[in-house]
């Protein structure tokens, strides 16, 4: 069942087995935030068991980019489009959230971001491919990110 993501009071719903919830919460109320104020978007997201072909869209596309396979769990996924870019989100137990903006118009933008959340380690599987810069949010604490840009079509 999909539910707004609040991004007022900050809740862990759906997130609860992640070691780092509290931060997980704050980075996906985060994005919430991003996507009403610039957009006007309402951020839902669904337990990741329910929206199968967002995550492996996902999946898909770090495979045949990157050769990049996540071993932690997916907890909640979204997909929606805004502004002419087809975005998919993919929130991950560990605190991982993966997000891939792909322009529905050809030559626009395409990529993969990774943001980890406040607490975690580095992923393994990103971790020697990846340099992440810190960003401070009031709602994630500091947040770690990186992306790449998605050279084939999907």
């Amino acid at each position: 069942m999909p539910h707004v993501v609040d991004f007022e009071n900050v809740s862990t719903v759906g997130l609860e087995s992640s070691p780092v919830a509290e931060a997980l919460a704050g980075l996906r109320a985060n994005e919430g935030r991003y996507y009403r104020n610039k957009y006007g978007h309402v951020f839902t997201v669904s337990p990741a068991g329910e929206v199968p072909e967002v995550v492996e869209r996902v999946s898909r596309i770090l495979k045949e980019e990157r050769d990049i396979v996540i071993s932690s769990r997916p907890l909640e996924a979204t997909a929606f489009d805004v502004d002419g870019l087809r975005m998919a989100y993919v929130f991950y137990e560990s605190g991982l959230s993966i997000n891939v903006m792909y322009s529905i118009e050809a030559g626009g933008k395409r990529a993969v971001g990774f943001k980890l959340a406040d607490g975690m380690e580095i992923p393994e599987e990103l971790a020697s491919r990846f340099k992440f810069a810190r960003q401070k949010s009031k709602l994630a604490g500091v947040i770690r990110g990186s992306y790449f840009v998605i050279k084939g079509e999907y």
